[in-house]
């Protein structure tokens, strides 16, 4: 009875663990970053601090013509994508999927993007923003500062 207790006991810590790992910051995504891939006369940067908040923008020539805040933040235990100055409120995409360089997250109940995906791919981040019909393409490299 002991030795089934202590295993038990085991296999709970080592689980726990496990959730705890995969629910880290992707820290893939810090530092800044240009788009390659972008419209004609505009220039996308998305910037990522070491706390996990970012900002993205588009510029055409010195005018702003997108702004977005970034951060991930965790409820409940569970990683989430809040994007906040696109909507009136800000909106939450929670993690389903993450590894070292990447991670999938979703809100179905937005109209789009009702999921986005960010991953690192020969010192490239990319990024898709998709919905169930449309989806948009992101390339970035990194800056050097």
């Amino acid at each position: 009875m002991k030795h089934l207790l202590f295993v038990s006991c085991l296999l709970l810590i080592f689980s726990c663990k496990s959730d705890k790992e995969n629910n880290k910051n992707p820290s893939f995504l810090v530092g800044n970053w240009i788009r390659l891939n972008d419209k004609e006369g505009s220039k996308t940067y998305e910037n990522w601090n070491t706390n996990f908040t970012g900002l993205g923008y588009t510029l055409k020539e010195k005018d702003t013509t997108f702004k977005e805040i970034l951060s991930i933040v965790s409820i409940n235990d569970t990683l989430n994508l809040k994007v906040e100055g696109v909507n009136e409120t800000p909106t939450l995409f929670k993690f389903t999927s993450q590894t070292d360089t990447s991670f999938i997250c979703k809100n179905l109940k937005n109209e789009f993007p009702k999921k986005i995906k960010y991953y690192l791919e020969n010192k490239q981040l990319k990024a898709i923003v998709s919905n169930d019909d449309f989806s948009i393409d992101f390339v970035f490299k990194k800056i050097k500062n």
